[in-house]
């Protein structure tokens, strides 16, 4: 990896880690929260239904791993309810890139992929265009780091 990008990674991931801090409670941070919802307040289930992001509302809300999670509709609020594991992104919804670099950070929710019916977000457009070249490699190096990043700030 060129030494750029190992500095970059490292500069989002000390931004991501305070703007997490901020944003989350004491202890562990298994899921990226901004704005104080789950992944920036986007409706995970939106994906699998929709097809594309798309904001939640906080009048549909449901708390999960420590979070809460905000819908478009009570429809998907529901489904998430009753399956959250088959609708919550991957990695706690950090980037998926980033984990597979040894980091946790931040996403935004237009960068994404449904890989083997399992949503993955990315840190943006950008980072995703890499991440596509060798998603199963990334996947399984992410995999591998997750153990070990999910209960870090």
């Amino acid at each position: 990896m060129p030494v750029f990008k190992l500095g970059r990674l490292q500069a989002i991931a000390l931004a991501a880690g305070l703007s997490i801090a901020a944003a989350g409670s004491a202890g562990a941070q298994q899921v990226f929260v901004d704005k104080g919802a789950a992944i920036k307040g986007y409706d995970p289930v939106a994906y699998f239904v929709d097809g594309k992001p798309v904001a939640g509302s906080p009048q549909f809300t449901h708390s999960w791993n420590g979070a809460e999670w905000r819908f478009a509709s009570a429809a998907n609020r529901d489904k998430f309810a009753a399956e959250p594991e088959k609708y919550a992104p991957q990695y706690g919804g950090f980037c998926a890139y980033g984990l597979s670099q040894g980091y946790k950070v931040k996403i935004e929710p237009d960068a994404w992929r449904i890989v083997d019916g399992k949503l993955y977000l990315n840190y943006d457009q950008s980072v995703q265009q890499t991440w596509v070249k060798d998603i199963p490699g990334y996947v399984a190096k992410a995999d591998a780091n997750w153990p070990k990043l999910r209960d870090k700030r």
